[in-house]
């Protein structure tokens, strides 16, 4: 069989305002998480500049989804009601959620985390009892194979966001007076969204086992599968950390830690199954890497995987675990150089067809 192996590249199709992919604000969830695993490795400069890039690519979805809704609500609304593609604005969610972080961690931008703050709870409140309330009364949906994948997962990764980004922006002092209710929505939304993990995992993986798979099936959001529970454990982590805030979280502290390291091993289970997938996907059937929005997807989990074990690192004194957090930051920014060059060819390639 490996005779038969064979890695092909081929350009990526350029990207329309029309049929612009709701998942797209994954690409703000891959920089900033990126910026903060390099930030939290000592590298100098490259985390900063990330940060910048980051707020130019966030302003920028934020117009091309409002220009999209406006000369495109059909389209717009067709996603939400589809079973693919309506889970991807929960990105949206979370990419605020995760430049949220970059203010307070990276930038000491207290006020303005406030405001993305605010904007990730709303967000979160109206996508997940907008769009799954859509999918829910719809009549026709599609059979299980066709309508669940990896990127159902974007559902936890935005909950455990809110968990994270409330937690961060009391560690600031803002909203003394209420660091006990806000500490205790944090641990409920961090609970849920583990709750959510198990429920919709059980469905995919049901899925990959007995239903059959194409290479198409296997998209690179199907890193999320790891990347859900990576963003799981750095909400375990964080609460933690910040236990200090809140008399309930600090009584829960053995039950929290232990989640946490369960949220870890099973992001770590997954990482071989999704690299053997990976060669399937690639060399074995022979896949071509192209350019697509949803590689983003999967550049996140890896800088994420990054971040959450050098948090756990920390919390159970396990220096060894270090080694692994500076691999897998130095696969993301490999990851994330290849996306970046992609959307940058794709760019390109979209102007050399247009003739400008």
């Amino acid at each position: 069989m490996v005779g038969f192996m064979r890695l092909r590249f081929e350009r990526g199709k350029p990207d329309r305002l029309e049929t612009l992919h709701p998942a797209y604000f994954a690409m703000v969830m891959a920089t900033g998480i990126v910026a903060l695993a390099t930030s939290l490795h000592g590298i100098s400069v490259f985390p900063v500049l990330l940060f910048w890039l980051n707020a130019c690519f966030f302003a920028a979805l934020i117009v091309a989804l409002s220009m999209r809704l406006l000369r495109y609500p059909g389209a717009v609304l067709a996603d939400i009601r589809n079973h693919n593609r309506g889970v991807g604005f929960f990105t949206l969610v979370a990419a605020s959620g995760v430049f949220g972080n970059q203010l307070v961690l990276q930038m000491q931008a207290t006020g303005l985390a406030v405001m993305f703050w605010i904007a990730t709870a709303l967000f979160w409140l109206v996508v997940t009892y907008g769009v799954l309330a859509v999918l829910t009364v719809k009549p026709e949906k599609p059979g299980l194979a066709e309508g669940i994948n990896g990127g159902w997962l974007v559902i936890v990764v935005a909950t455990q966001s809110v968990s994270i980004l409330t937690v961060l922006i009391l560690s600031t002092g803002v909203l003394a007076g209420f660091q006990n209710p806000l500490m205790f929505a944090a641990l409920i939304l961090w609970l849920g969204g583990g709750a959510l993990y198990l429920w919709l995992m059980t469905l995919i993986f049901y899925r990959y086992t007995f239903f059959a798979m194409s290479p198409e099936d296997l998209a690179p959001p199907y890193w999320i599968n790891m990347g859900a529970v990576a963003i799981s454990t750095l909400a375990g982590a964080t609460l933690l950390e910040h236990m200090a805030f809140s008399a309930t979280v600090a009584e829960l502290a053995p039950f929290i830690k232990g989640l946490t390291l369960f949220y870890w091993s099973i992001g770590s289970w997954w990482i071989p199954m999704l690299l053997v997938l990976g060669v399937w996907r690639y060399l074995i059937r022979g896949l071509p890497f192209s350019y697509d929005p949803l590689y983003w997807g999967g550049v996140f989990p890896l800088g994420m995987y990054s971040v959450c074990t050098w948090h756990l690192a920390s919390l159970l004194d396990a220096p060894f675990l270090l080694p692994i957090s500076n691999a897998f930051m130095l696969a993301a920014v490999v990851a994330w150089l290849a996306a970046f060059s992609g959307l940058v060819d794709s760019r390109i390639n979209s102007g050399a067809r247009t003739g400008h």
